[in-house]
């Protein structure tokens, strides 16, 4: 009897590790999910900019209603933990896959009415919801499926594909819009079939996903916890988190160390767009696509790229200023490019590389900053309460900033000819580095801190920030 016994766990065992090899690759989700979570937060925040400028919404209007659509991000910490109180992680993000392919597809009908500016801006703030929240599922089941050594293999293959998520929305889709606009009667048409498309493709991945993401056994509620014990011990977190040295030092690095970029925004893509007679360069959708969504990504990545290696080999405390300087100084080109308004479009994308580059190497330091700022108890949380404060500094500087080109239209202050709007803005955006440098006075960092020989905790931190830097680090690709 004992020798039957122990040949049936023999074969219990071999049983369990079949199953463990027949378990479906990684390769089969990751990429597809990470493209799911990038292209709603592009849709969101890129394509409204250049859509509703393409179809006759004034700026002032544009930026201040589409700053609004930043808000789920900036509060998502606040609902995040009770994700995990209801269902599993891999049900919450089947849901707003199919949640965000209904309110794209409605976006696509919407277009053409006469109300479509209203209509849509619900439909946008409810997709920015449901994005928000299936980048919190979608990061918990990456770590739940995961084991600690698969987690660390394949960080490079959902930073990657989320990047290409960005080239797909920030460049390809506005190319398309561009071949559209060309050959339909109306604009609103164009953009229409764009989020038709994009709500086509993600009912695709949503039915792909119910078969493709395995059943995790850790997937599953929080045991024993309820909404008032998670609510106690968020506001326990939130209060830890003022409590931290230099906290009003950092907060202001957090909200301020972006404010050039954080006041373009919102207005590069309608200059790139608007008539050289109305101060802008002229360009077609499609070429705002390409300068937008190649040149200026790829310049991006490799300025971030860069930033990295110079952190790992001197520091975040020695790099700290030549990146503030990196990430702020460039936007003078776009000062140069409404005075003089070159029809070079090769000079175009020359400049907006630049700037993008310089962007890019800066934005590794407020990037490390935060997770600087992020150590010790509750460090996760913490992380998360940071990036909010990230996303409300570009946020609330997005949403002026069409009012001040109108106010700034107003005057000729360099004695030009023609609409000054745009020239006196971007000067302006100048004067608003000065509050870069002066937050940057204030910090106290380790000079150790960023070094490849600093301390293992410091790299579990980046390592468990991974998932938010992926999902909130989303300017570092999208502006």
């Amino acid at each position: 009897m004992s020798d039957i016994r122990n040949n049936r766990a023999e074969m219990r065992d071999a049983a369990g590790h079949g199953r463990q090899l027949r378990r479906r690759s990684p390769w089969a989700w990751i990429p597809t999910l990470y493209v799911a979570e990038g292209l709603p937060y592009f849709a969101v925040n890129v394509l409204t900019v250049l859509m509703y400028t393409n179809m006759g919404i004034g700026l002032a209007e544009m930026a201040f209603y589409t700053g609004w659509l930043y808000l789920p991000w900036v509060i998502k910490p606040f609902w995040s933990p009770f994700v995990d109180l209801f269902k599993t992680k891999r049900l919450w993000t089947l849901a707003m896959q199919l949640l965000i392919a209904m309110a794209m597809g409605a976006v696509g009908l919407l277009l053409p009415t006469p109300f479509f500016f209203s209509a849509t801006l619900v439909c946008f703030w409810l997709m920015a919801f449901f994005s928000a929240t299936h980048d919190i599922a979608a990061d918990g089941y990456y770590m739940l499926e995961l084991d600690s050594h698969d987690q660390a293999a394949y960080v490079g293959v959902r930073s990657t594909f989320y990047r290409i998520a960005s080239v797909i929305g920030q460049g390809g889709l506005v190319i398309l819009a561009g071949y559209l606009e060309e050959r339909c009667e109306r604009i609103s048409t164009a953009w229409s079939l764009v989020f038709l498309l994009l709500s086509a493709f993600f009912a695709v991945i949503f039915f792909y996903h119910i078969f493709a993401m395995p059943r995790s056994p850790k997937d599953k509620p929080l045991p024993g916890v309820r909404p008032s014990t998670i609510a106690r011990e968020f506001g326990m977190t939130f209060v830890t988190f003022f409590r931290k040295p230099y906290i009003w030092s950092a907060l202001a690095f957090m909200l301020l160390y972006r404010l050039p970029e954080a006041m373009c925004v919102k207005l590069v893509q309608p200059f790139l767009k608007a008539p050289l007679s109305d101060g802008g360069l002229g360009l077609s959708t499609s070429q705002i696509g390409f300068v937008n969504g190649t040149v200026g990504v790829i310049a991006l990545l490799a300025g971030g790229i860069l930033g990295g290696i110079a952190i790992s080999r001197g520091g975040l405390k020695k790099w700290l200023w030549p990146m503030a300087l990196s990430l702020t100084l460039p936007c003078v080109f776009y000062c140069g490019l409404a005075m003089f308004q070159p029809s070079s479009f090769t000079l175009i994308c020359a400049a907006i590389g630049v700037e993008q580059f310089g962007y890019g190497f800066g934005f590794t330091a407020f990037m490390l900053y935060l997770i600087y700022f992020s150590r010790g108890e509750s460090q996760t949380s913490h992380y998360a309460f940071c990036t909010a404060f990230m996303a409300l500094g570009m946020m609330l500087p997005g949403m002026a900033a069409g009012w001040l080109h109108d106010v700034f239209s107003q005057y000729n202050l360099f004695g030009m000819a023609g609409p000054q709007g745009y020239v006196n803005f971007f000067w302006w955006v100048m004067l608003c580095c000065v509050a870069t440098f002066a937050v940057c006075l204030r910090l106290r960092i380790d000079p150790e801190f960023g070094k490849k020989s600093v301390s293992d905790n410091s790299t579990a931190a980046d390592d468990r920030s991974t998932s938010v830097c992926d999902s909130s680090a989303k300017k570092e690709v999208n502006e």
